[in-house]
């Protein structure tokens, strides 16, 4: 047996066969988790805020007051469960694809076919692969792995779909949702730049929300170039962006923008941008006036766009589109999703939702045969981003129910059908809508991008 290293605790963890690798205190021979150890040392206790670390009991107060996990004071901008859909809905007891007859899955097939045909929905997506220039140079680098050229690959055709849109473009607001570590809003950044529509410091922000506390964050780089970035730490599910001063302070127009928005996220967003009550009313972006030469959809005038006036309420411009990467449908809620009405108009409700939801990860896993073990670390034909999305329930694949083509097909189905429901939600807040395949599925099999820019005004 190894002795312990020079400063480090003489604790034996009898489950690892080794010392403890803890730094310890001068004079110490233990860490502060092992000290109960020493010889008239006070009892550590769990903390009553985080038991997954001690406290001496005798220094417990102190620690309370200074403990990370301590509920700390909310934002203004924090509004509990303001996104979440209401709770008046049915609960389900979850019951697992694996734990239903052939006969419930025949009929939950029936249904997902019936209202497939109904509403006129294809399995695939039309293909429509687009880059942007600002970062070719990085896709040529050889210096970038497999993996960064994935996302770099992603993201330029995310900015090709906004330029295409009329969205990328300076005199807005670009609230980047799930944003990560902000790479997408770097790049948006770095193409504004490179077309050199950044006159003034007032024609851009970007709003980056992200729930988790965040490595290497990339937004920290444009601090010092004038362009108002600003980042909030809070679940989209409790953000209310009426009350996020920097919407407030120029009343921009919002484009809303993700990458890979997993599950009911991206339910939460649209709820956040459109939901009556927080956005009262739904203006499309005002006409371009003519000129003797035409104007690229880059090239709109902040002074056409439109303005707060003294003593306007408080609160952001309007939704002038969004463009959203879509993936992990099986982490969607009947709660917070925003195609309930959807479904119900089709005769369909929760417990088919839920069902669906779980069907939906045969899309991406359906390739392996049902007899075959799963691999340690998910599947292996699922490409899945860095950013630690929680892979599908391999344990709902049914024994012998269709073949591996089948269930592949049916898993695109339920994630169309998913998708119809957010389609038919924007149509009714006044948008014109879109599911395009951006990228080839061996760069991701999550590759469908929903689009939305306001319908025209009648007459129009």
């Amino acid at each position: 047996m190894a002795a312990a290293l020079p400063g480090r605790c003489r604790f034996f963890v009898e489950k690892k066969k080794r010392f403890c690798k803890m730094i310890v205190a001068r004079g110490k021979v233990f860490c502060g988790e092992h000290a109960a150890m020493e010889a008239g040392s006070s009892r550590r206790i769990p903390c009553p805020l985080d038991p997954k670390h001690t406290v001496s009991e005798d220094k417990l107060e102190k620690h309370l007051k200074k403990c990370n996990s301590r509920e700390k004071a909310k934002p203004v901008y924090y509004v509990e469960n303001i996104n979440a859909g209401s709770a008046d809905g049915e609960t389900l007891q979850q019951v697992s694809l694996s734990e239903r007859s052939r006969a419930e899955l025949q009929s939950l097939l029936d249904k997902l076919k019936s209202a497939v045909t109904v509403v006129g929905l294809q399995c695939d997506v039309e293909d429509s692969v687009l880059s942007h220039p600002v970062l070719q140079e990085e896709l040529n680098n050889p210096k970038n792995g497999d993996s960064a050229h994935k996302h770099l690959k992603q993201q330029s055709s995310l900015l090709g779909h906004l330029e295409a849109l009329g969205l990328l473009g300076r005199g807005r607001c670009f609230v980047e949702f799930g944003a990560g570590r902000g790479k997408l809003s770097h790049w948006i950044h770095e193409a504004l730049k490179t077309q050199n529509h950044l006159k003034t410091c007032d024609d851009l922000q970007l709003l980056l929300v992200e729930r988790c506390s965040t490595r290497f964050k990339v937004d920290g780089k444009h601090q010092e170039t004038g362009v108002q970035f600003e980042r909030l730490q809070v679940d989209i599910q409790h953000l209310d962006l009426s009350k996020v001063q920097l919407l407030s302070q120029k009343k921009l127009p919002l484009v809303g923008v993700g990458k890979h928005l997993c599950g009911a996220a991206t339910d939460l967003a649209l709820r956040c941008l459109l939901e009556p009550g927080l956005r009262e009313e739904v203006e499309p972006p005002r006409k371009r006036l003519k000129t003797s030469e035409p104007e690229s959809a880059d090239d709109t005038d902040p002074a056409a766009l439109p303005e707060s006036s003294p003593g306007s309420d408080p609160g952001p411009g309007p939704v002038l589109g969004l463009a959203v990467a879509l993936c992990c449908h099986h982490r969607c809620e009947w709660r917070h999703y925003v195609g309930q009405q959807f479904f119900l108009q089709h005769g369909l409700g929760a417990a088919e939702f839920s069902a669906f939801c779980r069907m939906s990860s045969w899309a991406t896993c359906g390739l392996r045969p049902t007899n075959q073990d799963p691999p340690p670390h998910g599947p292996t034909n699922q490409r899945r981003d860095d950013e630690e999305h929680e892979p599908a329930e391999e344990t709902d694949a049914v024994s012998g129910f269709l073949l591996a083509d089948e269930r592949e097909q049916v898993g695109r189905l339920c994630k169309r059908l998913i998708d119809g429901g957010r389609l038919h939600f924007l149509k009714t807040k006044g948008f014109n809508s879109k599911l395009t395949r951006y990228v080839d599925s061996h760069v991701t099999l999550e590759n469908v991008l929903l689009t939305a820019t306001p319908s025209s005004l009648p007459g129009t």
